[in-house]
Order: C-alpha cells, then sequence, then structure tokens
C-alpha cells in the first residue's frame, strides 16, 4: 500500500541520502520529510499550543500547577494528540494494507510498504521530539524517561533498513493504553483524584494495558521472536517469492546478530517493565478508591 502522506520532498530526500545509506537505512530517505513534520508538530503543541490552550479552558487548574507540572502538563497533551493519532493511524494501516497483510516469512522481515513506513517515520519523529524533551529537561523527568525515549528512537529509527517493517504497525497498539494513562494524570491535577470519572477510566485504562500490553504484546513478541528464528535458520539461496515493490530495499536480507540481541533484548525488558507497571497501576487505582480498615477512628495502615 502507497504511503498516503504528502510525496517526498527532492532535496531533504537528496541531503540525508548519503548519511542513510552509510547507516543502511535504505528507506529512510523517503520518509525523511514524514518524521519531520511529526517532530515540529509535536514541538508546537509541547511548546506554543499546551500552554495557552490549558490557560484558557482550565485557568485555574493550570496556573496553580508548579513549573515542573507545568512541563508534564505540556508533554501529557502532546501525548495524548500521538497515542490517538498513531493508533488511528496503526489500526487502519493493519485493517487495510493487504500487501501487508499478505505478507510471508521474508517479506515480514525485510518487506516495505510505504503505508506501514509511514506510522514507523510518524512513530519515529514523535520519539524524537520525546528525546529532545527528556535532554532539556531532564532533571524534571529523569534518566528513566531519557533512557525509554532514546529506546524507542533506536528502535524504530533502525526499523528503516529495513526491518520488522511489518511490525511497527503492531507495537504500536500498545499505545491505546496511553490514552487513558494520561487521563488519569489529568484527573490528578485536575483535583479528581478519587472522582467517578478516574474510577471509570481507572477501571478502563486496567483492562486496555492488560489486553493490549500483556495479551496482544505477548502474542505479537511470539510472533516476532518465530519470525527471527526461522530467518537465522533460512535459506537465503532460495526463493520463497514476495513481490519486487516489497522488497524492493531487501538487499542481502541480512541479520545481523547484534540487531537480533537488541531487538529480542529489548522485547523481553518491554514486556517484563509492561508487567511491572500493570502492579503498579493497580496499585496506584486501589490507594485512590480502596480505604484502609479503621480500628477505633484510627485508619490501619495495609
Amino acid at each position: 500500500m502507497l504511503d498516503p502522506f504528502f510525496a517526498p520532498i527532492p532535496i531533504l530526500v537528496e541531503t540525508v541520502k548519503p548519511l542513510c545509506d552509510y547507516l543502511s537505512l535504505k528507506s529512510l530517505p523517503l520518509h525523511i520529510h514524514e518524521i519531520l513534520f511529526a517532530f515540529g508538530f509535536y514541538h508546537f503543541i509541547f511548546e506554543y499550543l499546551a500552554p495557552p490552550i490549558s490557560s484558557f479552558f482550565l485557568p485555574k487548574q493550570y496556573k496553580r500547577l508548579s513549573y515542573e507540572s507545568k512541563l508534564r502538563w505540556n508533554m501529557h497533551c502532546a501525548s495524548m494528540v500521538q497515542c490517538c493519532n498513531i493508533t488511528v493511524l496503526a489500526l487502519w494501516t493493519i485493517y487495510s494494507d493487504n500487501e501487508r497483510r499478505n505478507m510471508n516469512l521474508e517479506e515480514r522481515m525485510w518487506g516495505y510498504t510505504g503505508a506501514a513506513a509511514l506510522v514507523q517515520a510518524l512513530a519515529t519523529g514523535y520519539f524524537l521530539f520525546d528525546l529532545v524533551v527528556m535532554v532539556r529537561y531532564l532533571d524534571v523527568f529523569g534518566l528513566g524517561m531519557l533512557a525509554h525515549a532514546s529506546s524507542c528512537l533506536v528502535t524504530y529509527t533502525l526499523g528503516f533498513r529495513p526491518i520488522f517493517n511489518y511490525y511497527g504497525c503492531v507495537f504500536m497498539l500498545y499505545e491505546l493504553s496511553t490514552i487513558f494513562l494520561n487521563f488519569h494524570w489529568f484527573f490528578d491535577k485536575m483535583g479528581m483524584t478519587g472522582s467517578k470519572p478516574q474510577l471509570y477510566n481507572g477501571i478502563t485504562l486496567i483492562v486496555v494495558f492488560f489486553s493490549c500490553r500483556l495479551v496482544w504484546g505477548a502474542y505479537s513478541s511470539f510472533n516476532i521472536y518465530r519470525d527471527v528464528w526461522n530467518a537465522l535458520h533460512f535459506d537465503r539461496s532460495v526463493k520463497v517469492g514476495g513481490t519486487e515493490e516489497m522488497m524492493l530495499f531487501a538487499g542481502e536480507r541480512s541479520l545481523p546478530m547484534w540487531l537480533v540481541v537488541m531487538y529480542m533484548s529489548g522485547h523481553v525488558i518491554l514486556q517484563a517493565l509492561n508487567v511491572f507497571w500493570f502492579g503498579k497501576m493497580i496499585a496506584a487505582v486501589k490507594k485512590r478508591f480502596v480505604k484502609a480498615p479503621q480500628q477505633n477512628g484510627i485508619k490501619k495502615k495495609v
């Protein structure tokens, strides 16, 4: 399926092509304009759109926030727009891209479609923006968020070799849970901690997080592990097939061990973090809505 975004800008393509060729990011020049667009779009929201809109619609809540909390608020605004956009686009691509749906092993590993690469490019642009913000405000967001932004950016950038282009949309569905996580944070800052809307959102957050990140994530990770295993034992002298257009950037169909180790270890760590975060999430919701037992009018610690 063709990339539905506007056509690449020739001067940008020619500018980045030598570096991309050197780094073996063969398909990146065709999507550099989308990466830069996404970066600029989310930077504009964070820097210039979220503050005045929040001040206008929520003057009391926003203005009483500390400097650090305002930065986090603005970041959550950008995150909310991103997770809504990218999940809709990923779902649309999964549903509409027939070429992607019918990919064989070779195509899932080294294949390329413009629509799937668009999802990858917009995600890369957001993670680039995320990294810049984390570096600028490291004292606010901390090393953990910096590491998260860095790893996501590296992972999605390396996808332009191309490698795992098929799975870019798959793992972007994790972002469905981020929508409700952002709402949960906003409720706290708006003085709605313990309210019914936060309760309903918290229940939805737990259900969606469990479904998207633990169930869907484990299933998708198993699929990518299986594909990598089969690709490592694949006889590249035998042509399985695949359309010429989808395999345009496949080249030698190489699968360096460092790339395998990085991707696989990253998925294992992320799945472990998802389990950890799920436990923390349940604890956070429980803390807000489950009252501690009392003895003689005194709350008992649990």
